[in-house]
């Protein structure tokens, strides 16, 4: 009588479990991450063009949503200057936390130095558009640091 060794089905049924895990378990977790970090790139190439002066470049970070409120630069500018200053001129900025919504927008805090040296917490709201891009769907802006609003 041949005896056959038992740990290679036991083998075989832990890499099924191993590949199930990421399958359905750890390849969502690295799609979120990865749709986070496109919304970070998104916001930052946005700020980075207020701070050169670049507003096209800067509304084209805008989502179609906000682009068919303010249709036009001017518009979008006009509005972001009567009540953005700090996005708009950050001394300098960090990420805090980021959500998703049920919806599948991410919600992503940004901590930002307004150039008069006050801190503020702007929350930017960040929808996936259907060209696969993540754009700024709005942004509501507190007066302090996180956790402190």
């Amino acid at each position: 009588m041949t005896r056959r060794p038992r740990f290679i089905p036991l083998a075989l049924a832990t890499a099924a479990t191993m590949a199930f895990a990421f399958a359905f378990i750890l390849a969502p977790l690295d799609q979120a991450r990865a749709d986070e970090n496109a919304a970070r790139n998104t916001i930052t190439e946005q700020l980075e063009s207020f701070l050169a002066r670049d507003f096209e470049r800067a509304y084209g970070y805008a989502s179609d949503d906000i682009k068919r409120i303010y249709p036009t630069l001017d518009g979008f500018m006009s509005m972001v200057e009567r009540g953005y200053l700090p996005v708009l001129r950050p001394g300098n900025y960090a990420f805090g936390r980021a959500d998703r919504m049920a919806d599948g927008r991410i919600i992503q805090e940004v901590l930002i130095r307004a150039p008069d040296g006050s801190d503020w917490t702007a929350v930017y709201y960040m929808e996936l558009q259907e060209d696969g891009a993540w754009r700024v769907d709005g942004v509501n802006l507190r007066k302090g640091a996180a956790g402190l609003t």
